[in-house]
């Protein structure tokens, strides 16, 4: 079991969903995923809620805060989200919320990157990130559709001192690291796929899982097919937030490993 307690600065360790209709999204990943919605009752928490996974926090849900559909969203962790939104900002990106703390559990910003792909901050309080990766119902990569490949691989390593793997001068695909080790990747868009960071979560069978989402509601947008980390589909679920999931090869270093 990849158990989480802690993150190095630099690494993605939390994703969350917003949606217009949180019951109902929960309800649609419990039965994919096996996830267990609690939401926080206080009014300061906004409705915000976390998922739970054989009692581990895998993801973070709430009610949809910006236009256009529901989203899933990726939170990089930071030593210092101040220091870290000053470089997002001098290396020519925007900054769009924050920083801001968030009870006792830490401090967030949302940002984007030159091209214009939106990416969250998390500096920890009480919350690391998530309490299980690279499991089955659990987080275990994301991916960087960007129409810069170099601009975005110089950003990123700009803010977050990610190193990168492969041809620096390579415009289709990158793998980022930290300390050596696999945290996400980026690979140029294609034709009318739009700048985003995308979420993929793990599962036992790539083909099991995506008809079991389409049953609950779900689009398929790729249907499962081979990739070089496994087998992996893109759905939407029955709001329209995207995702992917993916059956990840054993020869596979899996994110953060």
């Amino acid at each position: 079991m990849a158990e989480r307690k802690s993150y190095s600065p630099g690494t993605p360790s939390w994703v969350d969903l917003g949606t217009a209709d949180p019951q109902a999204a929960a309800g649609f990943y419990g039965e994919l995923f096996g996830w267990v919605a609690a939401f926080d009752p206080r009014p300061e928490a906004g409705g915000y809620g976390m998922f739970s996974l054989r009692d581990h926090l895998v993801a973070g849900i709430g009610p949809q805060t910006n236009p256009g559909p529901p989203h899933w969203a990726v939170y990089v962790s930071v030593a210092d989200i101040d220091a870290t939104a000053a470089k997002v900002v001098d290396n020519g990106g925007k900054l769009l919320v924050g920083p801001m703390e968030v009870l006792t559990a830490g401090w967030f910003a949302v940002a984007a990157d030159p091209a214009g792909s939106v990416f969250s901050l998390w500096q920890p309080g009480d919350h690391a990130g998530a309490g299980l990766v690279n499991e089955p119902g659990a987080f275990t990569w994301n991916e960087l559709a960007t129409t810069d490949l170099p601009g975005a691989r110089d950003f990123y390593i700009a803010v977050f001192g990610w190193g990168a793997e492969g041809d620096a001068h390579n415009a289709n695909a990158a793998i980022f690291t930290i300390g050596g080790k696999p945290v996400c990747g980026a690979h140029a868009a294609g034709p009318g796929e739009h700048p985003a960071w995308s979420i993929w979560f793990a599962v036992d069978d790539c083909d099991a899982s995506t008809e079991k989402a389409r049953a609950l509601g779900a689009s398929v947008l790729m249907p499962p097919r081979d990739l070089d980390f496994g087998r992996g589909a893109v759905v939407a679920d029955p709001q329209g937030a995207v995702f992917g999931i993916g059956k990840v090869n054993d020869a596979t270093p899996g994110y953060a490993s």
